[in-house]
């Protein structure tokens, strides 16, 4: 590969971080029907036709950035699992959706896909999205197997249940309503709604 190609590859991926976390912001502030090219182009500071170059269609565009996301969620993971001394799979869990509501907070959580949305189905043929989510999943199935076997969760609850309730966590609307009153940090958001999201609401 000449220098020449290695410096006009890294650029195209400089473009495409800056695209991605655009996407990002855009979705996580006004979601994906809301969202058009001409505003990721002016928010990413890319001419239009660079953008489509890039990215043909919204649906690519968002699909980079939730497939962005999952990259960053399964880092987190991977870097939670080499920790030494291994914290408890409760602890995992818990410091999980603390940094997916972190994430939301600061603005580059893109808003999940509603079922019954053209993205969704855009997403379910996105086999990178696909890998990606399927890979989290199992790595949260692993931890909250674990937390029911020592009882630190519910054991009759369906493992599919917490693993939706921690993805839920990403998008949660209580996390912006309480940002937006502006009376509390983002420490206490986070440390306010994982409390209740693993011990209830119950004094």
């Amino acid at each position: 590969m000449s220098p020449k190609a290695s410096i006009k590859q890294q650029l195209q991926r400089v473009r495409e971080q800056a695209i991605v976390g655009a996407v990002n912001r855009l979705l996580a502030t006004k979601g994906y029907d809301a969202m058009t090219m001409d505003e990721v182009a002016a928010e990413a500071g890319l001419a239009k036709a660079s953008l489509y170059r890039l990215f043909p269609s919204k649906e690519e565009l968002a699909g980079a950035a939730m497939v962005a996301v999952l990259e960053r969620a399964l880092a987190f993971v991977d870097e939670r699992r080499a920790l030494e001394p291994l914290p408890t799979p409760l602890e995992q869990l818990k410091a999980l959706t603390g940094w997916a509501m972190l994430t939301q907070l600061e603005g580059e959580m893109p808003t999940l896909p509603a079922q019954n949305s053209s993205l969704s189905t855009a997403l379910q043929s996105n086999d990178a999205y696909m890998d990606r989510l399927i890979s989290l999943s199992n790595r949260l199935s692993i931890w909250i197997a674990e937390a029911q076997a020592s009882g630190d969760i519910r054991p009759e609850l369906p493992p599919e249940l917490p693993l939706y309730i921690f993805f839920a966590r990403a998008c949660d609307p209580v996390v912006a309503m309480l940002k937006s009153s502006g009376q509390y940090t983002n420490a206490q958001i986070v440390d306010w709604i994982n409390a209740t999201t693993f011990e209830g609401l119950q004094g």
